[in-house]
């Protein structure tokens, strides 16, 4: 296990970019009717806000050092109404918006989960899981952060401090001067705290982000961790990212703290300016008592969104760096939008019959090869090439194998046929046509695969055959019977229905892999690949999995990357692979016969055993 590196992310961009707001807009929009009363809402809040101190006012001048208690049982019921009327407004207003957060919320992690899945695998070579399982929940939750405290009610407390001001000036004119003298040193320290947080936010977004990561890995790897004794060193390694994750928390909290500090002694040095001045006005008769009450209640108003603005300020900068990440990963191009050069081939409007027919029939000769490779060349980085001008052409119906060194490209050459990822030199065709020009859903229709880890999801034997289509779960029984899966899944309590727990762990490695063989035939596919699907069968299933593999590749062309040479004796032809090159082809008695790399490497096997 790592972290730094490949983890750390990119921390860059504006702190308020307004094409990033832009953008989110168009998520906000449909609920823009929810937002419109609202943004109602906020100027009656302000007011209801707005009229307590005048009222106050009303009743000291007017009534309480008058003497003239007539009215005010008015008064008080007044005020009474107007805080009663604004707790409704507030109620209103901030159900509204976390209702509308909420929504935004569910659409964006929708979006941009439907937009993960079409993404090239060569984005997860790259990106960590942890860090995009991040950006599909806490990135989003700060969005719904900021809509319960940030963007709209901002809004709010523009109009509360334009609402204050104004009544404060029509007040009294020199006294609101000499309160508000404090108000460049209040904007000065603002502006100056926005720079000094900025850096800090989006590098406690990216330390979460490779924690996160680091966290998955430890979680897929726990058995491997605890077999060679690795707890206390991974837990040394978590511990340093989790300090490194507090540390870059600690200056947000520092001028977070300060902010707010400094923000309350300007407002007690505001206070204090209303209480020296407004003091000696009322001793010369110039201002009544009332007036010095209502600019305190006034000044106290005014301060508080402002000491709030920290936390805002927080919010609205995490949210920041939460939509450029999201937006970035929107606008990575996925496979479809990267890869389909052309329209739709006439592959796609003429589907290949059900192979489930086909079983007792001959195949259709055919001029073309099904699948023919020319000249392709390809590597994962730069200047390290795994294929090297690699021709080979399949036969409908054929079974070819390919075996050869680890690392020597025999997977790669499956990765590009299923157009996991791109061809860079050279073409691959199906059926006479280039796959760049043939949709890239309708290429994996015609191709399935096995890999050598059986992959199963939570849910029934079902689901994990048909993977909830609905066509291929009309098949189900009859794909699990072809490849012998029927034999233990009829043994089960609760047969097709029984639970597949996470990863599979009720079943044996062998059972995962007749699954899996089941999963394939159910999905009807032209061509069956097999990435060394029998590299991890003990000895005691292997029987069980060849015949799965006999009834799964009746009726199809078939590609078999093999590790165990016994698997593929009684394959069409056989290609080995070299350092990237097609080395030899042949029958297994050719290839025997020419005492080749084929003949080497099944020397050794024999030896082996």
């Amino acid at each position: 296990m790592h972290h730094g590196g490949i983890y750390a992310e990119e921390i860059a961009g504006k702190a308020y970019d307004t094409a990033l707001l832009r953008r989110f807009v168009r998520y906000v929009a449909p609920y823009r009717f929810s937002i419109m009363v609202v943004v109602l809402i906020l100027p009656l809040v302000a007011a209801c806000r707005l009229a307590q101190p005048w009222i106050i006012k009303l009743a000291i001048d007017s009534h309480i050092i008058t003497g003239k208690l007539a009215g005010l049982e008015t008064i008080a019921l007044g005020f009474l109404g107007i805080l009663l009327v604004e707790s409704l407004l507030s109620f209103l207003e901030v159900y509204l918006l976390q209702s509308v957060g909420q929504r935004v919320m569910s659409d964006m992690r929708s979006e941009l989960y439907r937009h993960v899945m079409h993404l090239p695998v060569s984005w997860f070579d790259r990106v960590p899981t942890g860090s995009a399982v991040t950006r599909l929940t806490s990135d989003i939750e700060v969005l719904g952060e900021m809509f319960a405290s940030g963007i709209i009610t901002i809004i709010g407390d523009i109009l509360l401090l334009i609402g204050i001001i104004s009544v404060m000036l029509w007040m009294n004119l020199k006294l609101s001067l000499v309160t508000f003298s404090v108000l460049p040193v209040l904007l000065y320290v603002a502006y100056t705290f926005r720079r000094r947080m900025r850096k800090s936010f989006r590098e406690v977004r990216a330390r979460l982000g490779n924690m996160n990561a680091f966290l998955n890995e430890c979680i897929s790897g726990i058995s491997i961790i605890q077999i060679f004794n690795r707890e206390r060193d991974e837990e040394r390694r978590f511990s340093e990212l989790n300090a490194s994750y507090r540390d870059a928390n600690m200056p947000v909290i520092f001028w977070d703290a300060s902010l707010y500090a400094l923000v309350e002694a300007l407002s007690s040095i505001a206070v204090a300016l209303i209480i020296w001045y407004g003091g000696g006005e009322i001793v010369t008769g110039a201002m009544t008592f009332g007036v010095l009450v209502a600019f305190i209640q006034y000044i106290e108003k005014f301060f508080a969104p402002i000491r709030d603005l920290s936390a805002k300020y927080s919010v609205m900068q995490g949210a920041m760096a939460a939509l450029e990440r999201i937006f970035a990963l929107l606008d990575m191009e996925t496979s479809e939008g990267k890869r389909v050069r052309g329209e739709e081939s006439e592959l796609k409007a003429t589907p290949h019959p059900s192979l489930f027919t086909l079983h007792s029939s001959p195949l259709t000769p055919h001029a073309s090869p099904l699948i023919e490779f020319r000249d392709v060349s390809f590597s994962y980085q730069d200047g390290n090439d795994i294929l090297k001008g690699f021709t080979l052409a399949v036969q409908r119906g054929e079974r070819i194998a390919i075996v050869g060194e680890s690392g020597g490209g025999k997977t790669t050459i499956t990765r590009l046929l299923t157009r996991l990822y791109e061809i860079e030199r050279g073409s691959i065709l199906l059926a006479g046509t280039d796959i760049r020009d043939i949709d890239i859903k309708e290429v994996r229709r015609r191709v399935g695969v096995v890999l050598q880890d059986p992959c199963l999801f939570a849910g029934s034997i079902e689901f994990n055959i048909c993977l909830g289509d609905e066509q291929a779960k009309q098949r189900v029984r009859q794909a699990a019977a072809s490849v012998g899966a029927d034999r233990f899944i009829d043994r089960l309590a609760n047969g097709y229905d029984e639970e597949v727990r996470e990863r599979g762990n009720n079943f044996s490695v062998g059972e995962k892999q007749l699954i899996s063989f089941a999963r394939a035939v159910a999905f009807n596919p032209e061509i069956l690949i097999l990435d060394e699907a029998t590299a991890s069968i003990d000895s005691a299933s292997e029987q069980m999995i060849q015949e799965g593999i006999k009834g799964m590749m009746q009726g199809r062309t078939s590609l078999v990357i093999a590790h165990r040479l016994s698997t593929i004796q009684d394959a069409d032809r056989i290609i080995t692979i070299q350092h990237g090159i097609k080395a030899e082809e042949g029958t297994h008695d050719e290839l025997l016969r020419a005492d080749g790399i084929y003949a080497r490497l099944h020397q050794l096997q024999f030896n082996e055993l």
